[in-house]
This record gives structure tokens, sequence and C-alpha cells, in this order.
């Protein structure tokens, strides 16, 4: 359990929230949303004691231990990957640490020895004989292979790292658990199994994510950073979107009267609580949604940008045509191989592998920008493509203003480029901000807005929800869903795919996966997965 009291938190003159008081309760999971900058990630470091508040208190049960999955991925460099876990439980570890000091003593003192016996008690009431197996089983969970529990941090890839930590948050089940982000660069099978994970655990959790599909699966309550004001919310992310959005209606609706919109409400608190059963944490967001008062759904504060992509000219039959395509890494690692298949008018493709180099490889293949180590690609004479690529760095190496900048890469006057910036959330002064001081979400946008100058008919999307916040996801998301053309793209984001995408095709070092299904039907599938075996390992 946490207990928050009248916490208060501000930089300067900018007060992020105050007064707040929440308490975290076990059995929970909490997934905290809101703007960028509205202070999520500064929450949890208020709750972990990494940050001291400007006023108020954080307290957890008594005895209890809170766990942080860290950010900082070089602190560990000097450990091996088996200790580095078995840190994540740090009474455990000293006790472990002091114990070893103890027996390697030459000769022990009779008080040593108290202490000695002392130490093995609490060892073995903290399962420490079990230390070992179940932080190894851990790793393996996560996609850390054996051969590296030995290894030191420092040899591991930021990847590799990534997962090492997750398993250090999660090791010896602590109390209270606060994970930052925890889905990023982690593939799609890791995520679905810290979904499952997730989905039993007893404890005390909060999560910061822009992973929509896994705050669904795994939020009981929502807890939302808006107005200044920290409030928790009955049920998951997509409850809140589109409670919030029909709250926004019924505001801007004023000939509807009051006992109308009541109804509405409630009938969609109904709606909404029936569709929950699918969930792991069924019974305890069931409760939550019953108990919830009209009163409490209210319009958000957020902007969403206004992406929308419109075709110059309808597209003919003949999109693209890949024939026997190959493509190797730097180091001569096959990426994939003897890949053929035919786009069809209105196809939404998802693009998947084990290796995500591969995504980007065709991609940058059939954008003209990389030779294919074998094989072909043509486009039909109608199509026009719009691309996003993964790396957008040589596009912003430019002391450009933003109006100057998007003005290269279409028609139009000043006023023209200011309205496209605008429904991207650049307004007034930031339209002069110099390109190259841009963070990774402004960046995204700006290329979003680029290629929304482009009109065209296919789009080419690199893992595109990368950088962005879950306003800029979320419409994206919607219009995605709503395009007419062709759609290509990788992602990392379920939610993303399983709404967008009706063809799923997967790229492996021996041909193609090539599939007309639905994402979520895709990988539950025993079928695919024998398949998926074969394809990766001949």
């Amino acid at each position: 359990m946490i207990t928050v009291s009248n916490l208060a938190i501000q930089f300067g003159k900018r007060v992020l929230y105050k007064d707040v008081n929440i308490k975290f309760t076990p059995g929970n999971i909490y997934g905290i949303i809101g703007a960028n900058g509205a202070g999520k990630s500064t929450l949890l470091k208020a709750i972990s004691g990494e940050l001291e508040p400007n006023k108020g208190t954080v307290e957890l049960g008594p005895g209890e231990r809170l766990s942080v999955l860290e950010q900082d991925h070089f602190k560990y460099d000097a450990y091996s990957v088996l200790d580095t876990v078995l840190m994540g439980h740090e009474p455990l570890w000293k006790n472990m640490k002091e114990r070893e000091a103890l027996y390697a003593k030459p000769e022990m003192t009779e008080a040593d020895g108290n202490r000695a016996a002392e130490l093995e008690l609490k060892f073995a009431e903290m399962d420490g004989w079990e230390a070992e197996s179940n932080a190894a089983q851990m790793l393996s969970n996560l996609g850390i292979k054996e051969d590296i529990h030995y290894k030191q941090m420092a040899e591991l890839s930021n990847n590799e790292k990534v997962r090492v930590m997750l398993a250090k948050a999660l090791f010896g089940n602590p109390d209270n658990l606060l994970l930052d982000e925890p889905t990023n660069d982690l593939d799609l099978d890791t995520v679905q199994w810290l979904e499952e994970y997730l989905s039993n655990v007893e404890q005390t959790v909060l999560v910061v994510s822009h992973d929509r599909h896994f705050l669904d699966s795994v939020s009981t309550q929502t807890v939302d950073i808006d107005f200044g004001k920290v409030t928790v919310f009955a049920g998951n992310y997509s409850f809140w979107y589109e409670s919030s959005q029909l709250a926004l209606r019924q505001a801007q609706n004023q000939r509807q009267k009051a006992e109308e919109k009541r109804k509405e409400l409630e009938e969609f608190i109904r709606r909404f609580s029936a569709n929950v059963a699918k969930s792991k944490q069924t019974t305890s967001r069931k409760k939550m949604l019953e108990k919830l008062n009209v009163e409490e759904i209210r319009p958000s504060s957020r902007k969403y940008p206004g992406i929308i992509f419109t075709m110059e000219r309808e597209p003919g039959n003949q999109i693209l045509e890949v024939e026997g395509l190959k493509a190797t890494d730097e180091d001569g690692t096959v990426l994939f191989d003897n890949v053929s298949f035919n786009i069809e008018k209105g196809e939404k493709v998802v693009f998947l592998s084990h290796n995500p180099k591969a995504m980007t490889a065709l991609f940058e293949i059939i954008n003209g920008n990389r030779e294919a180590a074998a094989g072909t690609y043509k486009w039909g004479v109608t199509i026009t493509t719009a691309y996003l690529p993964l790396d957008n760095t040589e596009f912003f190496k430019s002391d450009k203003n933003l109006v100057d900048w998007l003005s290269q890469y279409g028609p139009g006057n000043e006023v023209i480029m200011k309205g496209f910036l605008g429904r991207m959330l650049f307004s007034g002064e930031e339209v002069m901000k110099k390109v190259n001081v841009l963070s990774g979400g402004e960046k995204m946008r700006c290329m979003i807005a680029r290629m929304q100058l482009k009109n065209a008919n296919c789009l080419i999307l690199d893992t595109p929800t990368n950088h962005l916040d879950l306003e800029s996801i979320q419409a994206f998301n919607n219009n995605l869903v709503a395009f007419k053309g062709n759609i290509l793209f990788s992602s990392h984001d379920h939610e993303f795919i399983q709404t967008v995408a009706n063809r799923i095709i997967e790229l492996t070092p021996n041909g193609t996966i090539d599939k007309l299904m639905d994402y979520d039907d895709y990988i539950y599938s025993d079928e695919i997965k024998a398949l998926k075996e074969k394809m990766y390992n001949k």
C-alpha cells in the first residue's frame, strides 16, 4: 500500500500539482496518464523518494518493500546480469553479502557465529535458497538466454539491459512496484508475457506507459494528471478516453437536457462494464465501474492533433509487387530472404519480424534508399507514397524555423504551412522555433505534417508511435483506421496493429508468413507459432 498525503510539486513558479491525497491499495494496478510534461514520471520519482516533494508525505505499509524500474542502463555495468537481478531484492542482497563476508573470515568469533545464524534464518525466510533459480527464470521469461546470465552488464546491448532492469524490478515479489514505460524496447511476445505476469499479481502497482493495449490489459484504475490535479478514475485507459470524449461532446451540445446527458452517461457505463469480462482484471474493474457516479465523468483538457491524410488520386489495381527480395545486415546476418508478395487495393499491412531491422530494411528498399541483396520490387503507376522513416535525424540537421522547414515539402504559402503546423499543436510563436532544437515528439509531429502535404495514396510507416504521446497516438490511430488508401507499417503498439492492419506479413530469413487475419488471432494461433518456429530455425 502507498499513501500519498497533501503532496505538492513545483519547479520554480510552475506548479505541477498540489494537495494530492491518494491511497494506492494492494491488488490494484494504476495506469498513470497525462499530457507530455504533466508530471507522470515526476509523481513516480516523488513516491520512490528519488525526488523530494515541496510539500506532503509518501508512506508505505508497515514493513513493505518498494521496487522501481530504473532508467539508468549503465549503473550496474560492473556487476553480472544475475547479481543485478538479485540486487532488486535489497534486504536479500545485503544478507547475501554479509554472509559471504562472515564466511570468508579465516576465523569466526562467537559473535560472528551468532550473527551468521541470524542471517541464515532470515535468508531462508526470504526464500534465499531459491533466489538464484528464481532470478534465472525471470530473466529467461524476459528473453535473456542462460548463456548471458553470468556476463557483465557492460557487455550487453541496450535492448538486453532493458530486460534485465525489468527483471530486477519484478524480482522477489515487492509489495509495491513502480514501472515507468516498462514496454519500451520489448518485442510483442515479451510485452504479452508482462501483461500476463501483472494480471496475476497481488501487489500495488503504478504504471506509466504510452502503450494503450498494455494499459487496457493491466490497469484496474486510471490516474489522470490534468488541470494541475491528480485524479483516480475507475476503469482502464479506453474507458477514460471514450468517457472523456463523450463528456466533451455533451459539453459542446448546449441543447441536450441534463437528464438526457445523465441517461447517456449511465448507458455508456453499463455498456462498458459489460465488455470488461474479456479482461484478466475483470472483478476489481467491474466493481469500480458499478460504483462509478456519472458526475465523475468529465471532459479532459487534453489537445489531440488534427492528423488527416487525404489522397490526391484514387489508386489503381496495381499497388506494389515484390519478388524474391533479400536483405542482409552490415555483419552479413540475413534479415530476410525469398520475400515475395503482392499488395492489393485497400490493404493495410503490418510487417513483423523477430529482428526489427528487417522491417526498416524492407521500407528503405521499397523507398529507393537502400539496395536489395537480391530480388525486385515494382510500384503501380498510379501510386504515390509518403514515408515515415524510423530514423529522422537527417531531416532536422538545419537551423530553419518550422514554417520554412515544412515549406520544403509541399506547395503552399506561409498561412497554409502555419495551418498544418497548428493542426499538429504548434501554435503562436512555436512555429518560429528552429527545427534542430525540437524534442523527439515534436520532430515526429513535424514528420507527420510533412507526410500530410504529400496527399499520398500509400503510407509507409516505420514504427510510427515512437516518441509520440498518448493523445498523438490515439489521433494517428483513428485517422489510419479511416484512411481509404494503402498502409504498409511496422509497430510495437498492439492496439495500433489490431485496429489498423487487415493483413500480416512476417519477414523471416527463410521467406514470409502471409495471413489475412486479425492480429490477436495471429499471435494466439498455435498453427502460426509452429510455422514461426520452423521459418526462423531452418
